[in-house]
Parts: structure tokens; sequence; C-alpha cells
């Protein structure tokens, strides 16, 4: 069988449109109505050459980059930089957390396991532990998708203070007008 001839519109010999490749076309319908615009942030793992602007300081040589802020569905996906070494904080999960370790290493003092440079670790609604930095690591960064609130406790379970989505807009709200950028510089990740 011999390939049909076409002219520059697409028609054939016999004056028959030819058939749209199906799987390179894009989706032709419509969107549904009130979906969020993606969100593509390029470079996120030059952590090095990355604007320090963008990096909202959380504690002392601890600070965060958002990535996504969803207030209407109560998570966020952040990178967490921290600068030292030593336990950064004790805290319940509401829901699940996944984090993956760009750099460095870290654990929790409840459990063997480590989370290492290149590794994944999910952590389960309702667990609660002591995030240490080992001496020796400079600086540890960890991309984390957090699901509902961070409870910060004492060592018997006493809630001290909450983080969640809310409170990461408002810190990062609070220091991009700061820094120059503009409180409303975060509006690009809240979906």
């Amino acid at each position: 069988m011999s390939p049909t001839a076409t002219n520059e519109n697409g028609s054939s010999a016999n004056g028959a449109r030819a058939k749209l490749d199906e799987k390179a076309a894009p989706y032709q319908g419509e969107q549904p109505y009130g979906m969020p615009n993606d969100l593509v942030i390029p470079n996120i793992m030059d952590i090095d050459g990355t604007d320090e602007r963008l990096w909202v300081p959380q504690a002392p040589d601890v600070s965060f980059r958002p990535l996504l802020l969803s207030t209407s569905q109560g998570y966020f996906v952040n990178i967490l930089r921290v600068k030292k070494s030593g336990i950064l904080s004790r805290h319940q999960h509401t829901g699940p957390v996944h984090a993956f370790t760009l750099k460095g290493k870290w654990h929790y003092l409840e459990h063997d396991w480590w989370a290492t440079e290149g590794g994944y670790s999910m952590e389960p609604p309702g667990e609660t532990h002591t995030l240490e930095v080992p001496e020796g690591v400079e600086e540890m960064v960890t991309l984390f998708h957090v699901t509902g609130a961070y409870v910060y406790v004492d060592p018997y379970g006493k809630a001290e203070r909450v983080e969640d989505v809310f409170s990461k807009l408002k810190m990062a709200r609070e220091h991009y007008e700061k820094c120059g950028l503009g409180a409303s510089f975060v509006d690009q990740f809240i979906r």
C-alpha cells in the first residue's frame, strides 16, 4: 500500500482532510471551570544559586522557600534549609508528610532511620518526633510536602504552637514585604 500524497493544507490528492494524529494532538476540550492554573517553578534544585530573598527566615539558621501554599486543601510544599546542627524541633503531625532530602542528612531521636541526601521518607499522621541535624552537617536541605499542621510540643506532648499553611503564608508575606519583593510576591504560590 502506498502512502497518500497531501498538499500544504493537509488535504489528500482526492480532497479529503488528512486525519489528525491523535497521539500528538493536545486536548481539544474545555478545562473545568474554577480550576486553578498550573504552577511551574524552574531551578528549584539550584539551592546555592537561589536569590536569598526567596528564603523566608523561620528561626535562627532555619529558613524555607515556599513552592505551593494550598489554602483550599490545607497543605504546603516547601524547601526547608537548616544551616546548623543540633535539635531543630519536636512536633506532631496532623496529616501525612512526604520528605525528599536534597542535601545533608537528618533523623528523629525516636527512630533509628536516617534521611540522607537523595532519599525519600513518609511520616504518618499522629506521629510525634524530635528532628535532629547531626554534628558535621553544615547544611541540611529537604523538600517537604506537609498536609495539615505541625503541632510543636514539649517532651510530654503539651502543645506550644502550631504551624500550617496559613502561618507559612503569613511568614512569607511579611518577609517578602520586608525584603523588597512585596507581600503579594507570595500570591503566585497560593492555590
